[in-house]
């Protein structure tokens, strides 16, 4: 297993066994509210699927440039939904 393949199998598992939904997950780590993960938000959610602090900025900004589909440098629930399912269907 690759080193994204674990960090993907991380959060899915957190969001798995900590939220009942996705959408549950991405409006908790939704600090402010705005519909958007910011970078910040996206680094405590890596936090608390245990990624390692050493990484955590460099997978955070890899995952939005892999994931902002709109260049806005934020995930919003439709770029944090396409991933959510790209990541289930890399582990099954």
């Amino acid at each position: 297993m690759t080193t994204e393949e674990t960090i993907l199998n991380k959060i899915l598992i957190l969001i798995t066994n900590h939220f009942a939904t996705p959408e549950l997950a991405f409006n908790f780590f939704d600090e402010d509210n705005d519909q958007k993960l910011t970078k910040g938000e996206i680094v405590k959610l890596l936090k608390e699927a245990e990624i390692s602090g050493f990484i955590r900025g460099i997978v955070s900004s890899k995952l939005i440039d892999g994931y902002d589909k709109n260049t806005d440098e934020l995930i919003d629930w439709e770029e944090f939904k396409l991933a959510i399912a790209k990541i289930k269907k890399s582990d099954s």
